[in-house]
């Protein structure tokens, strides 16, 4: 990530007051207090008693008012112009002619709530106005150089094809405040920053989202997200800790980079997608506690409170069109590809709904739908979002054992776990090397022949499958059944087993599940 060159904040009439220069004159305030945050933009030095019409915002005016003495008409017009001028403050040096702070000046200052300053003691001008015109300067400079430092990291991660994470990292890295990307119903689609920060955001975001709608305070920054005179989301930046204008700098250029990204297709998922994918993978990894994606779950729109979850999976689903069916349902819930051709869906129902029924519900309007016969994998409903990961990762486990039954095997439009039997058992064990040395020792007679997998391992697969049906296994091969019984013959010579024993067949038939599900 590209570091950011270090800032120094724009001055307000405050801080130009704390300086040291300053400090020596012995400054009083004795006007206009409440309005000491005001930004200066430049210090000006002018004794002209239309020093107004020569001001154009934001400046300090520096001045000893020596055309102004003896003339309370002029005092009190030259104060209204500086007000009329949107000055940041005026400085008045006593001396001459003014030994003590004018009342005429004061009372017009403190009616315009423009601040003004008095100095007690003899001060060069020059070196305020060199002290704080440096310190602008340099300022202005770190804001040009940021925006440049932001633009060009940003654009060389769109031209590489960088995912939209990764463009909000660089973000948060150049913000050092949490970063939350949201649609105009204030749904957060992706976040970035430091992890306690943005769950801290999160925890009521939109309460937070809402209350900090209508303003920039506190260093919520906001820009637009949209083009061709259509807007579609917000960045926000959240408690930004630099100067107002240079937060609204970075945010200005963030959006920028952000709708290009969205225009050119950085990535071949939408937002919304891309931020339910995010969420459901982190799910199922366990790699992140359940309690500390729950924030996240309710900012990106999903019910959590007093709610039973369902989580689900199709295999070679299409994301969009499970989307949309739960849409054309009325079912809250988030939808996402996560890895291996398998879509994760996960429902949030009232605790009073069928789940089971909703469920299968769902299930035949996918089928219906989608005009093939798929198949929804579903875990039982979960009434604690701490066991949402698990439910996810058993329907996972179920759709994988359903699409190891036999591709002639009627699917039922639900499947759960009750109904993968010894298939889903012997997929869960897998791994264990228990299990693979069985299979691979049960099976060594088939597995290291040339030919096993073109004509003796299928027949054995599909005769297991069938119940040992020959008449069925020999249709499905297109043999007769005197070559059936000679394949068989020769599967039993080269496992040393009679198939005719149940036991015998049994114990190659859970090898052979083994093998499958390794294999996959």
């Amino acid at each position: 990530m590209t570091t950011a060159p270090a800032l120094e904040p724009a001055l307000s009439v405050r801080q130009v007051l704390a300086l040291d220069r300053v400090l020596a004159g012995e400054p009083e305030v004795v006007a206009g207090a409440g309005h000491l945050d005001r930004s200066v933009r430049w210090v000006h030095v002018a004794e002209a008693a239309d020093v107004g019409v020569m001001l154009t915002g934001g400046e300090m005016v520096l001045t000893t008012g020596v055309l102004l003495a003896g003339d309370p008409d002029a005092q009190a017009e030259y104060i209204r112009s500086l007000h009329r001028a949107e000055a940041a403050a005026v400085v008045l040096g006593l001396g001459r002619a003014f030994p003590a702070p004018p009342d005429v000046m004061r009372r017009a200052a403190e009616r315009c709530g423009l601040p003004m300053v008095v100095l007690h003691r003899p001060f060069p001008f020059a070196e305020l106005t060199e002290e704080v015109q440096s310190r602008l300067v340099r300022s202005k400079f770190a804001a040009v150089s940021l925006s440049e430092a932001v633009r060009t990291a940003l654009t060389g991660l769109i031209t590489t094809g960088a995912p939209l994470q990764r463009m909000l990292d660089e973000i948060a890295g150049h913000a050092a405040c949490p970063v939350v990307v949201t649609n105009l119903a204030h749904r957060v689609l992706a976040t970035a920053g430091e992890r306690s920060a943005v769950d801290d955001v999160l925890r009521d975001w939109e309460r937070i989202a809402r209350q900090a709608g209508g303003s920039e305070g506190d260093g919520w920054i906001r820009a637009e997200l949209g083009g061709r005179g259509e807007r579609w989301g917000r960045i926000v930046l959240c408690g930004y800790r630099g100067d107002a204008a240079t937060g609204r700098l970075l945010a200005d250029r963030a959006a920028e980079a952000l709708v290009l990204h969205r225009m050119l297709g950085g990535s071949v998922h939408s937002w919304e997608e891309e931020s339910a994918q995010s969420l459901l993978t982190d799910l199922v990894s366990g790699v992140v506690p359940a309690r500390q994606l729950l924030p996240r779950a309710r900012a990106a729109g999903l019910p959590v409170n007093r709610r039973a979850f369902v989580p689900m999976v199709v295999r070679d689903g299409d994301p969009a069109q499970l989307d949309r069916v739960l849409r054309l349902l009325g079912l809250p819930g988030l939808v996402a590809e996560l890895a291996d051709g398998a879509t994760a869906v996960l429902l949030s129902l009232a605790r009073d709904q069928d789940a089971e029924a909703l469920a299968a519900h769902f299930a035949v309007r996918l089928r219906n739908e989608s005009g093939v016969r798929t198949t929804v994998a579903a875990a039982s409903a979960r009434d604690a979002w701490d066991d949402v990961p698990g439910g996810l990762r058993e329907a996972l486990h179920v759709a994988e054992a359903a699409a190891d039954a036999p591709a002639d095997q009627d699917q039922p439009v639900l499947v759960r776990l009750r109904d993968v039997h010894l298939r889903g058992l012997v997929r869960l064990l897998r791994d264990d090397p228990h299990v693979q040395s069985f299979a691979e020792r049960e099976l060594d007679g088939l597995l290291c022949g040339v030919d096993a997998e073109s004509e003796l391992l299928p027949v054995l697969r599909t005769y297991l499958a069938t119940g040992r049906n020959k008449s069925r296994t020999a249709q499905l091969h297109h043999v007769s059944r005197p070559a059936l019984y000679r394949r068989l013959e020769a599967i039993e010579a080269r496992l040393g087993v009679d198939l005719d024993d149940f036991e015998q067949a049994a114990s190659v038939h859970i090898a052979l599940l083994a093998h499958d599900a390794q294999q996959r």
